[in-house]
């Protein structure tokens, strides 16, 4: 089971290139190019949303987060734009290179993500302080 998703993961991966190109098609829709520019830096960026040596969630990203973003553009693309596109990945060199711009959105993501959890455990104990006190 978990091989047959890798599979199909991995051949949602491809796709990458496919959105990559049809992102930069005029008559792709603005909140299409904005979905394919998270996924596309996603998947170009070095560094994982959830890193692979952490147990079962490590692979999360790899095989639900980044397959869904995938999906999703290709849904939103149009059908022409996205003949287009995966003709042009079809002639181009298929390997996209890794981008240290596309790890900032990712670093920008953890500290976004660890500012929220701290402001609510802020906000937990100073709620059970008051309790405690009498407050």
């Amino acid at each position: 089971m978990l091989e047959k998703l890798k599979a199909h993961a991995k051949s949602l991966k491809g796709e990458v290139y496919a959105i990559y190109f049809a992102a930069r098609d005029p008559r792709t829709p603005w909140y299409a190019k904005a979905i394919v520019a998270c996924v596309v830096a996603y998947a170009l960026s070095p560094i994982d949303l959830i890193p692979d040596f952490i147990p079962v969630l490590g692979y999360l990203d790899d095989l639900l987060l980044l397959p869904i973003g995938i999906y999703l553009a290709l849904k939103l693309i149009p059908a022409e734009v996205l003949l287009d596109a995966r003709c042009r990945a079809s002639e181009a060199p298929s390997n996209l290179p890794k981008r240290w711009s596309a790890a900032l959105v990712i670093i920008s993501l953890w500290l976004v993500a660890l500012a929220i959890v701290g402001i609510m455990i802020a906000r937990t104990l100073d709620t059970e302080a008051q309790i405690f006190i009498g407050g």
